[in-house]
């Protein structure tokens, strides 16, 4: 038969005679016998060490999700904790919701402005292009803005807010909280002038009402910049050598 079986041994054996040979050394030294590398779970399969650090680094979505976990169940203090994370996670994205100057139209203002959930301030700045007051102005805004996320800080060009709005009125800051006007700031006299800064704007924002904080920490808000403003009073005034110009009274 042109068959011919051949037997294969178990990997690593070797026959008495090839131990003869070896050790004449006519053959090779054996091999060592190959073994499987040790089995280790991938990442997502390890049990993960469930405590303050492991929900950390969870998103809101995730803590949610993991409301029905039973070993947290077990675990009255997770539980709490995991409530607390959520609770932490649904407040900074509420506050953060802003962060920069929104550019809007006519057609936006009811939408924008007038429509904006109750809990929000809106600060509107009625300006037009080329006044030197209202980029002043508009850079201020910027950075309180960056600064207060949870305001919500827009612009649109004036004659598109209201129809022939004098130009000698800019810039204006409108001020809105559910639904109505809560002040209105015509010029940079209220801001310091043309010597305006942030600080300035913050600070009369500040006398309207929570403007640039909720009710549960505006008067933190408010004693910053309070304090804020006192400093560069100070700095004001000792650049100015001791002097109060009229700008400052």
């Amino acid at each position: 038969m042109g068959d011919h079986f051949v037997y294969k041994d178990v990997e690593g054996t070797s026959t008495e005679w090839d131990d003869i040979q070896r050790k004449l050394g006519n053959l090779p030294a054996k091999p060592p016998p190959s073994r499987p590398a040790p089995w280790i779970p991938a990442p997502d399969e390890k049990e993960a060490i469930k405590d303050r650090a492991w929900l950390d680094n969870k998103t809101e979505e995730e803590l949610e999700e993991l409301a029905d976990d039973p070993d947290l169940d077990d675990d009255r203090f997770l539980e709490e904790y995991r409530k607390k994370r959520v609770a932490e996670l649904r407040e900074v994205a509420r506050k953060a919701r802003f962060g920069s100057v929104q550019s809007i139209t006519g057609s936006d203002f009811i939408r924008e402005v007038s429509q904006a959930p109750p809990d929000v301030w809106v600060v509107v700045h009625l300006y037009k292009d080329g006044v030197p007051e209202c980029i002043l102005l508009g850079q201020c805004l910027d950075e309180l803005a960056a600064k207060y996320p949870g305001t919500k800080f827009v612009k649109i060009v004036s004659t598109e807010c209201i129809k022939n709005y004098p130009d000698f009125n800019l810039p204006t800051l409108l001020v809105y909280n559910n639904t109505n006007v809560k002040a209105t700031l015509v010029g940079l006299k209220k801001f310091g002038d043309r010597r305006c800064t942030p600080e300035d704007v913050a600070f009369t924002l500040c006398q309207i009402g929570p403007v640039l904080g909720d009710n549960d920490n505006s008067s933190d808000v408010r004693e910053k910049v309070q304090r804020d403003f006192l400093e560069k009073m100070i700095v004001r005034h000792e650049e100015g050598g001791g002097k109060e110009s009229d700008d400052d009274i």
